[in-house]
């Protein structure tokens, strides 16, 4: 069994950042909110702290019990997790009087210290924080400083307890990752065995041990995610799972007949389901995109509902829900909202007799593609682009139709269909288009006109909590806006999205 480290959650905006490089170095982390930790902490070999936008010394601080933690597990606090110890156990957290935001560099470290093993005078860390600690916690020695901020880092090494003042998670903290190894590796002990192979072993035996000879009914998508959850629960339960592949009407042109194909050979049960007119019909009239989400997510559990029922002894719905989901459709109380509703995610309505398997759920898309590298599944049908769950409906800016749906289809398989013509695919983590509420005036031959607006949107990525825009080539753009505006009906001017996530989102809705 392989050894976890806890992450509690103060609502920091990098939290799953601590988690993403927690990863990276082939080691199981879990992400739990401070305010619900229901968790056997004996069975965490590390806890690390995260940042928060509320301060300790305010009345509505964020509070948490660390008497199981503190001296017993190896313990590493963040920002404001470092500030909650010193706030608490001795120390003063002040407002700061200087600058402590953005980068810095790392001056007066102890270098007996493990925590900076293999760290460098001036290694430049990242700094966001209007705190700043004057007086340590009890027992506890300063490690680190910067030019602006003495108690950069300190530790309480009789009881493995380290405290920074800055964020290694993020890339602009050069040696960030290392800080983390050290702290994980190097002083808590933590074995890096996490691997895609020993993931896809354990998951498998857990499936088997939890559906036992139950049947199970998957809702596939033609994506990643879902592909490798159908073939992680068919190598546990084999011909007990059925797949589910339903056309929402807000699948890409041809997408519905492409992915059945694709599935042809793989030994899964896979029905394919239209309901095209069902899902449109229930958006008609809808334009808020919360209410989009939570309409498309209860018509597929109608769906579902429906063919569950036409399988005897289905008592399982299985999903592709990814970590990402999980986080994006929690908050942990007030400091960060939730970005958006999921459907995958939040269980099921008590008049569906299904319980929910999601085996994916603590995995982060680059993971889920190791896995699946791990299952021998086809490279081209794991490097497809992220598509979302709703389709079509939140990349149509208001009300949802038919024609609509047509036209945005056409301009997506244009762009698409370019990226691949031009080798440009595989450097885009996700692409697509937008269909805008606004017209815009436009000149066609002799005529005036007066049509719909559309947006390409192309990001990088590693899991998508984090994007920039892919600067691709002018001459691209302009083969594939005078594509689209020379056979798409309806559609005369076309925009390209520069903008980054944060503080943009990838889609628009």
């Amino acid at each position: 069994m392989e050894e976890k480290v806890l992450i509690i959650d103060f609502g920091s905006q990098y939290t799953q950042l601590i988690a993403r490089r927690v990863r990276e170095l082939f080691i199981y982390c879990e992400i739990h909110p401070y305010n619900n930790l229901k968790v056997d902490l004996s069975s965490f070999k590390a806890v690390i702290l995260s940042g928060s936008p509320f301060s300790v010394r305010s009345e509505d601080a964020l509070h948490i019990d660390l008497s199981e933690i503190k001296s017993k597990i190896p313990l590493l606090g963040v920002c404001y997790g470092a500030q909650y110890i010193a706030h608490f156990f001795g120390g003063k957290v002040i407002p700061s009087n200087k600058r402590e935001y953005g980068r810095a560099k790392l001056i007066n470290i102890d270098f007996k210290s493990l925590l900076f093993k293999g760290v460098n005078t001036g290694s430049q860390v990242w700094m966001s924080h209007s705190d700043t600690i004057e007086i340590l916690p009890t027992n506890s020695k300063c490690i680190a400083s910067t030019e602006d901020v003495k108690n950069a880092s300190f530790s309480i090494e009789s009881e493995n307890l380290y405290g920074i003042q800055f964020h290694p998670e993020v890339y602009h903290s050069v040696d960030g990752k290392k800080i983390l190894e050290n702290f994980l590796i190097n002083i808590a002990k933590v074995k890096a065995d996490w691997t895609p192979d020993l993931f896809s072993e354990k998951t498998i035996l857990d499936l088997k041990s939890k559906i036992g000879n139950d049947k199970v009914i998957l809702g596939l998508s033609g994506g990643v995610d879902s592909t490798v959850a159908a073939v992680l629960i068919h190598k546990a339960i084999k011909d007990n799972l059925q797949c589910v592949f339903v056309n929402n009407g807000l699948l890409r042109k041809n997408e519905f007949d492409n992915v059945l194909d694709q599935y042809k050979g793989m030994g899964l049960n896979v029905k394919g389901v239209d309901a095209s007119d069902f899902f449109i019909s229930k958006l008609k009239g809808i334009d808020d995109p919360e209410l989009k989400r939570k309409i498309i997510g209860k018509a597929f559990v109608d769906v579902f509902d429906k063919e569950s029922k036409l399988i005897q002894g289905a008592k399982w719905l299985a999903q592709g829900t990814i970590y990402p989901d999980v986080i994006e459709s929690i908050s942990v109380k007030g400091p960060s909202a939730t970005i958006k509703s999921h459907h995958n995610v939040g269980g099921l309505p008590d008049f569906m007799k299904l319980s929910v398997v999601e085996p994916l759920k603590m995995l982060f898309k680059d993971e889920v593609r190791r896995v699946g590298r791990s299952l021998g599944i086809d490279s081209k049908l794991l490097k497809r682009h992220p598509f979302p769950g709703p389709g079509l409906a939140i990349r149509i800016l208001g009300d949802i139709t038919h024609e609509k749906v047509k036209i945005l289809q056409e301009v997506d398989h244009i762009f698409i269909s370019g990226l691949i013509n031009h080798n440009l695919y595989d450097r885009v983590w996700q692409a697509g288009a937008i269909l805008l509420p606004v017209k815009s005036v436009g000149v066609m031959g002799d005529e005036r006109t007066y049509e719909q607006c559309v947006a390409l949107r192309a990001v990088e990525s590693t899991d998508g909590m984090t994007a920039d825009w892919v600067n691709l080539p002018y001459e691209f753009l302009q083969e594939v806006s005078n594509k689209i505006i020379n056979n798409v009906k309806g559609v005369n001017r076309v925009v390209y999205d520069i903008s980054s996530k944060p503080p943009a989102t990838i889609e628009w809705e």
